[in-house]
């Protein structure tokens, strides 16, 4: 797909993080998923899409917030498509209660999801986790997104996300960005 060469993820555990691996295991939609080696050097959104040929609407980017309320800090991942950005500070803070959001620290995202930094995705990370799907990225057919590492992405339909564990879908999360 693209210029991707994809394989079934489940027959790669190579381009998997331990954590994404985990959350294949028992997941429905998991057979559907594939995964595709890739330059580490060009994980970043932009760099991956324009050198492998992706259309940035097709690319989803997993952003991990932190949201307190009352001195509680509770930890979510936003999916917005790589054409828009996650409204952290407006839906995402509303949806989950909190009086503040924001993006979480690189090295609490990292320890927190076990993946590295530039691979989050939203496959596998902790059960307590909301992850909010924005509605464009269920309506955008198969999407690129993280694989716990920076040397693979996973492909997927977009709408598969909504039967993540957690996941709740939102209108409006992703705020077009042109």
């Amino acid at each position: 797909m693209w210029g991707l060469k994809t394989e079934p993820a489940r027959d790669r555990p190579d381009l998997l993080a331990a954590p994404v691996a985990a959350g294949l295991d028992g997941w429905g939609p998991a057979e559907r998923v594939l995964a595709a080696p890739i330059d580490p050097e060009l994980a970043d959104t932009a760099d991956c899409a324009a050198t492998y040929g992706i259309p940035l609407g097709a690319s989803a980017n997993c952003v991990v917030i932190a949201a307190k309320r009352a001195g509680r800090v509770r930890m979510a991942a936003c999916i917005v498509l790589a054409t828009t950005r996650a409204d952290v500070n407006g839906v995402a803070r509303r949806h989950l209660g909190a009086r503040k959001a924001s993006f979480a620290p690189q090295e609490e995202a990292v320890a927190a999801s076990g993946m590295e930094y530039g691979g989050i995705t939203p496959i596998g990370l902790p059960q307590e986790w909301p992850v909010l799907v924005d509605e464009a990225v269920l309506e955008a057919g198969h999407v690129v997104i993280g694989s716990g590492l920076r040397a693979s992405k996973l492909v997927l339909p977009g709408a598969d996300l909504a039967e993540l564990p957690n996941a709740e879908t939102l209108s409006g999360l992703g705020v077009r960005t042109d």
